[in-house]
């Protein structure tokens, strides 16, 4: 009878210890996973990038504690986007996260049932992630990086004056570029400038066309939209431009530091944090698709002061007076 009793103790021991086995398994289980993926590596992605994490941080997620981050860079090439995103779509990632428009494009085409998220894509409708920007529907939201330009044109008038010739250059396939290139001369030619376009299909041809457009003073100044392409390989443009003494004016801060003289700039790390704490509403229930599509509404003034000296330009007091207020605004 003993060992009866014996025999069923040790029974229920064991499926005690099952049990608790499973339990942990579920717990193990119930930790999210994030899957982020970066287009390529330039300082304002990477700066978004840094923006999420930090996000993520500041509303108590911690990689490798309570979330799991799956951090992949596709370097620009095509088919490791699409490797990358099946990679997410394999281990059934809670929410997949597309940095730059082809990288969410690439998420969206390959995990249509599951949840996006995409940080700074200048054109989500005409990129086709979303189909309404107020209420997005489906498994898709995120953030717009679509910048003021009218500001731009503005502030490029303000610093130019006497300029007569803009040039604007951009990656055609690039659909982020493309819409704001196209947007920048409609702006400039309404303003009574003559423009200039160039357009290059991929990063080696930056070299021989950016030469092309400044040599001779073809353009009095140069505008870059939101463009990867160029981003990845903006110091052979700033390196031409330099050298007919052209200023370059992108929209990105980071591209202002790298050698731009000034931009009325959407905050690429405040695109992340954005992005990020999107995220976490959805971790916590929200729906994309009763997410609304958000867009940082004010750009922050950025001058390169070092890089107006080297070229010769006097910006204008006011200007240096308005950047000096902003954080990271005024590169000495």
């Amino acid at each position: 009878m003993k060992r009866l009793i014996s025999v069923i103790v040790l029974i229920f021991a064991l499926l005690g210890a099952a049990l608790v086995m499973d339990t942990q398994k579920q717990k193990v289980a119930k930790i999210p996973t994030v899957g982020v993926l970066q287009f390529m590596t330039h300082p304002a992605l990477d700066a978004i990038n840094k923006g999420i994490d930090d996000s993520l941080k500041a509303h108590g997620y911690i990689n490798g504690k309570n979330i799991h981050i799956d951090f992949q860079n596709a370097q620009g090439d095509q088919s490791n986007l699409k490797t990358m995103a099946t990679k997410f779509d394999n281990e059934n990632a809670d929410i997949s996260v597309g940095i730059a428009t082809p990288a969410a494009q690439a998420l969206v085409n390959t995990m249509p049932d599951k949840k996006v998220v995409f940080s700074a894509s200048t054109n989500p409708l005409g990129a086709q992630l979303v189909t309404n920007l107020k209420h997005p529907g489906g498994n898709v939201t995120g953030v717009s990086d679509q910048a003021p330009l009218a500001d731009q044109l503005k502030l490029i008038q303000q610093i130019m004056p006497n300029m007569k010739t803009l040039g604007v250059i951009y990656t055609s396939s690039d659909d982020s570029a493309t819409t704001e290139g196209k947007k920048m001369i409609t702006l400039a030619k309404a303003a009574g400038l003559k423009v200039k376009v160039y357009t290059i299909a991929q990063t080696n041809d930056l070299a021989q066309v950016s030469q092309t457009m400044v040599n001779n003073h073809n353009v009095d100044a140069v505008f870059v939209p939101t463009d990867n392409t160029i981003a990845s390989a903006l110091p052979v443009l700033i390196q031409n431009a330099n050298a007919a003494k052209v200023p370059v004016f992108p929209t990105v801060n980071t591209m202002v530091e790298q050698g731009g003289v000034a931009a009325e700039s959407i905050n690429q790390y405040q695109i992340g944090r954005t992005t990020g704490n999107m995220i976490v509403k959805i971790l916590k229930g929200q729906k994309p698709g009763n997410t609304p599509v958000e867009f940082m509404r004010h750009g922050d003034l950025v001058i390169n002061q070092k890089q107006a000296k080297l070229l010769g330009i006097k910006i204008p007091q006011s200007l240096i007076e308005a950047a000096s207020k902003v954080k990271g605004g005024l590169i000495k």
